[in-house]
């Protein structure tokens, strides 16, 4: 028994405690809880489990930390229905509407001085010209 216990890294005490049958008070708590948070969620498909957390203390006294609400949420597969698109400043326009030539074609080297000038245009920070007059007004 204790080598199958070592290789299944498993302790005895949790091995007979299986074997019993009976489920622990956190089992049980844990299987309470699922419920509740089944019950949330068909009532509120939205909700994630950070929202179904706040339900679960305000609405049904039942105080549960963040991981425990997101181990449970994920066991039952439920997670929230709505999804916000990542918003960031270094969005890639779909269809810009200036595009330069590429003149160059990685072509760098140049035969005599001031034949070849170049920039990074990442230091520049683009101002929609509708926006710009109004600032300036």
């Amino acid at each position: 028994m204790d080598a199958a216990c070592r290789a299944l890294h498993i302790s005895r005490a949790g091995y007979y405690r299986w074997r019993s049958g009976k489920a622990g008070d956190r089992v049980a708590e844990n299987q309470r809880i699922a419920g509740l948070i089944r019950e949330i969620h068909r009532e509120s498909p939205d909700k994630g489990y950070r929202r179904i957390r706040d339900d679960l203390d305000k609405y049904y006294h039942a105080p549960v930390n963040d991981k425990r609400a997101l181990r449970i949420c994920r066991s039952l597969g439920i997670q929230s229905a709505v999804k916000y698109a990542p918003r960031g400043c270094t969005r890639s326009a779909a269809a810009p509407k200036n595009l330069a030539e590429n003149v160059l074609n990685r072509r760098f080297y140049a035969d005599h001085p001031n034949e070849k000038w170049l920039t990074d245009v990442t230091e520049f920070h683009y101002v929609r010209p509708d926006r710009a007059m109004r600032k300036a007004v």
